[in-house]
């Protein structure tokens, strides 16, 4: 169920919410235009922390905390794209 959320913006902010919604743009509505920014804004904070987790992941490698893996690497992705 869509829920509702009232915003007040400066005549800055609202000027360019009015120059990216509207005729001649991708968005019809200043609803549409304000939810694709905060879609964004959450691919946005997921891509960061899955970076941070890979920094991590080569930061334990660099110090040597590993261990090794005997399996069978090809099949374990296979079986992770078929889940998906």
């Amino acid at each position: 169920m869509p829920s509702s959320l009232n915003l007040s913006l400066t005549d800055e902010l609202r000027a360019f919410v009015d120059q990216n919604c509207g005729d001649g743009t991708l968005f019809a509505t200043p609803s549409e235009f304000v939810r694709d920014l905060i879609r964004r804004q959450k691919v946005s904070q997921e891509a960061e922390a899955v970076r941070d987790k890979i920094l991590e992941g080569y930061q334990d490698a660099i110090a040597g905390r590993t261990t090794p893996f005997e399996g069978d690497l090809r099949k374990l992705l296979a079986n992770k794209k078929v889940r998906q």
